[in-house]
């Protein structure tokens, strides 16, 4: 079996991974500006992973022309995939060379198979298998088997319970495990510490006079947020691509840990239908506003930010990864940042809260303490080399391959 690492090693974003040159894992682009692509490619089928822009984000362009790869995924990540593409072109607008068009778009559902978790099937002549990855509704773990090996893709996973979603639990018989890396650095704190830290820090702005403006990723994050500030009785407006999300998922019960929380979520939500004027209006009162983007490249972040920007009794509060050169990381950075093309410094607070989906160092060793033989190939990582060694040293036999590299196992 070779593996091709097309995207996503040794960086964040982009994933792309072509086994034997036939069945891709995953198809993602970056959420830079500008964002980037993995390289063209025509497989015999594709697997995504889950509903992320950087693992999916670039499948409609598996169908240019006439190309018709059958495209296998949970139920809710072909939904999110669908929400994605449409939202990636709106975005982007006339800013950038659009990766794909509204036909590719459409296409998406002559080539869609979905599966349940554990439930094996045929793809490009291997038997695959999916399993719950603990990320967001949807997402999997992926095993590839072709008689003589058998591959363990974790895609993005977290062994910690969100309130969103259960944690990743299976660990299936494997030779080799391209594991992700994102927190391989970082051992957070608990959950529910991190949440208590959250509801404080947004509770105390709010008592002062202050607005409180989370951006927050579409997909898992909005939702996760919506469910703590109804379990702490914290009013809360969401506004973007979340509610599109938020509306999907409420029809997929059977991915969400906790549907019945869901609906009262959902319920206690106020969902923002309005233009800017509404946005301004809602910005000056005493409450939280959960909105994309989650790193502030766009959306109604970008009327929310600049209106809360100048009040230091006002908070942001990031509650994901910002990849470099996002705005969202240059304000972490810098206390400014570039949004709609201007550079804007901010007097606001600004808090970072690490509500991430991702396992964290503890996380990713637990995983691999099921693996002690297994080859490991660490991806979609910022220290992707340095996790490796560290890996090494403990007994593993790991590397972490460079964008292009084929590896054979």
């Amino acid at each position: 079996m070779e593996v091709r690492f097309l995207g996503g090693a040794r960086e964040i974003g982009r994933s792309a991974i072509l086994v034997d040159d036939s069945l891709l894992l995953d198809y993602g682009m970056s959420g830079g500006n500008p964002p980037t692509y993995p390289p063209d490619v025509d497989p015999d089928a594709a697997v995504v992973s889950h509903g992320h822009l950087d693992h999916a984000g670039m499948v409609p362009a598996l169908l240019k022309g006439t190309r018709r790869p059958p495209v296998h995924w949970t139920a809710a990540t072909r939904d999110l995939t669908y929400l994605l593409a449409e939202d990636t072109l709106s975005i982007q607008g006339d800013r950038f060379d659009q990766p794909f068009t509204r036909a590719e778009i459409g296409a998406i559902g002559e080539v869609s198979v979905t599966h349940a978790y554990g439930e094996p099937f045929k793809a490009a002549g291997y038997e695959v298998t999916l399993y719950d990855a603990g990320h967001i509704p949807g997402s999997a773990h992926v095993l590839v088997d072709d008689g003589a090996t058998r591959l363990f893709y974790t895609g993005d996973f977290n062994t910690e319970a969100q309130r969103l979603v259960e944690p990743s639990r299976d660990r299936p018989a494997a030779d080799a495990v391209i594991v992700e890396s994102t927190y391989a650095d970082v051992t957070r704190p608990s959950r529910a510490s991190i949440e208590e830290s959250f509801v404080r820090a947004v509770s105390e702005t709010i008592h002062r006079g202050g607005t409180v403006v989370v951006p927050a990723f579409a997909i898992g994050r909005t939702q996760e947020m919506m469910l703590l500030c109804e379990a702490n009785d914290l009013e809360c407006y969401v506004d973007g691509m979340g509610i599109r999300v938020t509306e999907r998922l409420r029809h997929a019960p059977e991915s969400l840990r906790d549907p019945a929380a869901f609906r009262r979520a959902s319920g206690h939500a106020r969902f923002v239908t309005g233009r800017d004027g509404q946005r301004r209006r809602i910005a000056d009162q005493n409450t939280v506003i959960v909105t994309t983007a989650g790193m502030l490249a766009g959306g109604p972040a970008m009327t929310y930010v600049p209106a809360v920007a100048g009040n230091p009794t006002n908070l942001i509060a990031m509650t994901g990864y910002q990849v470099e050169g996002t705005p969202g990381r240059d304000l972490l950075d810098t206390g400014s940042a570039e949004i709609d093309g201007r550079r804007m410094p901010v007097s606001a607070r600004v808090e970072q809260f690490d509500f991430s989906a991702h396992a964290d160092r503890d996380g990713l060793l637990e995983l691999l303490e099921s693996y002690p033989g297994a080859t490991i190939l660490v991806n979609h990582g910022d220290q992707c080399e340095r996790f490796a060694a560290a890996l090494r040293e403990s007994g593993y036999g790991a590397g972490a391959p460079a964008r292009g590299e084929v590896v054979s196992l």
